[in-house]
Parts: structure tokens; C-alpha cells; sequence
């Protein structure tokens, strides 16, 4: 049996019988007006994180949502759009479509401005998606791609870039890990379905994604998430596994590589009134501006007592150099 077999097999169960433990997420549950998320949807929200953010969501997006779990997200997604078709969902389990089904027909009857024709369920995998090409504004995944392995990942990433509008958005969130696994740990086709022993170094991550041409990358969160032990996993030494929330967009990519914001700033705080860096950048005095990694280095190398580089947050909420 494949890894691949053992990951639908695992989320076929988990949609005939709803697990509350198969992922843990640090986030709340979106609370807003008019909006009312069905009991089973939480207790089948399979991620590690978020993916709707209301400032991706503006002029009507086509949203694609790839590995729906019981609909939460998709439901999310439908409040900011509230359009026929609005928000396809993807799955290449049977049975969690139909979960998904059913559990939309239970939002309809509690959210007054909820149809079911807002989200359109199709069947498909993340490696050959059934949606045109340069057609979806905003994609999004939830703790699925951690599960992929090198080559399937490529294409799971690739096929995100191909279905998006040139300047779409790839949104996601998955676990990330530091630490070196083991060949054990990394070849349990079960403990890499459930979203641990695929994990992957933040650095590594984003490699993935611009070696695809993604030329912008926001790391909006990072988050604490899983701990593997040596008394109830395969391991010697103690993992610490990690969730973080990220943003691809099909940018064109930059002649000198891609923008990667990692939650850095830049202090100017010299005699003049402002600093031109010569390369598209204007730095008040002592107004902090959020850099990408590229331009905080650049800025760096100028070798100027007058300028302070923050430390990466991973935190990144928007604006600043690019």
C-alpha cells in the first residue's frame, strides 16, 4: 500500500466517523456576524491553522479550496462570496464529498444566507486538479501538502500555479518542523497521513514554492503544534513540530529572486528626514517598514550605523517594501 492509499484510507474514516483529534489548531473558530458554523464541521476540522483571511477575499474572488474536510473553511469562504459556484471545493475521497454534502444542507438551515449552489464539490486530487487554467483569484490548502511527499509536492504546487490568475494568492497552512526526522519516522506512511512525519523545515517550504515561480511569499503565522516523543513515537530525541500560515502569490518573479517576507523590519533613525536606498525603497525617519528577507539583507549590506534590521517574527500582516 501506498502512502497515498494509507492518507485516503485514514480520511475516508475520519469522515464516516468524525475524529476531533486528528488535527489540533490553535485557532478560533471565525465568529462573525450572521455566521454560524455547524457542530459537525468543528469536529471535522482537519487543519492546522486558518486559510481565510478577509483581505485576500475582496471584488467577488473564485476561491478554490483543495482537501475539504467536513466544510468548514468552504463555508467560510462562501461568507465573503455568496455567489453560485463561488468557492470549488476539492477532494479525492468519496466520502468526505459526501460528508461535506450533508453538512452544507445542515449550514443552509442555519445560516440564512447560506445556499448550497455557493460551493461546487468536485472530485480530484491535488496532483491533477479539475479546474481550467489562470481561473481561481484565491487557493487554498489545509495541512495537506505536509503530507506529500518531494515529487508530489512539486506537482500538488505546481497545479496550484497553473489554476491561479496572474497575482492570485496560494493560501495555506501546514506543520514545519526543524529538527532532522529520522528514516523511521519519515517512512510511516500512517504518522505522515496525520500530518507529523512529513513536516519540513520553513526554508525548505518555501523553496518548494518559488521553485514553481511563485515570486512573493508572506509567512503571516507561526505557530506551536505537535510534540514527538521517544515513549509514543519512533524517535530518540524529543521533535518539536510546528503549524505556520503562508501566502504564495503568482507575482512575476523578480530578476534578483523572490520576495520572501518572514515578518522583518527596517528602522531609519538618521540625520536626514529620510533614507533613499537607491532601489525603490524610502525609509522615514524612525517609522519602521516590513521588508522582505532580500531587502532587509541589501539594506544591511550598506553598511550603515543608521539602520536597524529586526529579527524575523514570522509574523507578516501586510504592506511594506515590494
Amino acid at each position: 500500500m501506498s502512502y497515498l492509499e494509507t492518507t485516503h484510507d485514514v480520511y475516508k474514516d475520519a469522515a464516516l466517523s468524525p475524529d476531533v483529534g486528528l488535527c489540533c489548531t490553535t485557532n478560533p473558530i471565525w465568529e462573525l456576524p450572521g455566521l454560524k458554523i455547524p457542530k459537525i464541521m468543528q469536529e471535522m476540522n482537519y487543519g492546522c491553522g486558518s486559510t481565510v483571511h478577509a483581505r485576500d477575499l475582496i471584488n467577488n474572488p473564485k476561491i478554490l479550496y483543495v482537501g475539504v474536510g467536513g466544510g468548514m473553511e468552504l463555508l467560510q469562504f462562501s461568507y465573503f462570496s455568496r455567489q453560485k459556484g463561488g468557492v470549488i471545493g476539492v477532494d479525492v475521497v468519496d466520502e468526505m464529498l459526501e460528508a461535506s454534502r450533508k453538512n452544507f444542507g445542515i449550514a443552509e438551515q442555519q445560516n440564512p444566507w447560506f445556499k448550497k449552489e455557493f460551493v461546487e464539490l468536485r472530485k480530484g486530487d491535488a496532483m491533477n486538479l479539475p479546474v481550467p487554467d489562470n481561473s481561481i483569484d484565491v487557493a487554498a490548502q489545509n495541512c495537506l501538502f505536509n503530507i506529500f511527499k518531494e515529487d508530489d509536492l512539486r506537482k500538488a504546487i505546481q497545479e496550484m500555479y497553473r489554476v491561479l490568475k496572474p497575482h492570485g494568492r496560494l493560501v495555506m497552512s501546514d506543520p514545519t518542523c526543524e529538527q532532522s526526522m529520522n528514516e523511521t519516522l519519515r517512512n510511516d506512511d500512517r504518522l505522515r497521513a496525520l500530518c507529523l512525519s512529513g513536516s519540513l523545515p520553513i526554508k525548505e517550504y518555501v523553496k518548494a514554492l518559488t521553485d514553481v515561480g511563485f515570486g512573493t511569499i508572506e509567512i503571516r503565522a507561526r505557530k506551536p503544534y505537535r510534540i514527538l516523543d521517544p515513549k509514543n513515537y519512533p524517535t530518540d530525541e524529543l521533535i518539536y513540530i510546528e503549524s505556520i500560515e503562508v501566502a504564495a502569490i503568482k507575482d512575476p518573479m523578480p530578476e534578483d529572486g523572490p520576495c520572501v517576507f518572514t515578518g522583518k523590519a527596517a528602522i531609519y533613525f538618521g540625520a536626514e528626514e529620510y533614507l533613499d536606498d537607491q532601489n525603490g525603497h524610502i525609509l522615514l525617519k524612525n517609522q519602521p517598514i516590513a521588508v522582505c528577507d532580500k531587502t532587509a539583507n541589501n539594506l544591511a549590506n550598506l553598511g550603515r550605523e543608521d539602520i536597524f534590521i529586526s529579527d524575523s517574527t514570522f509574523h507578516y500582516d501586510g504592506g511594506g517594501c515590494c
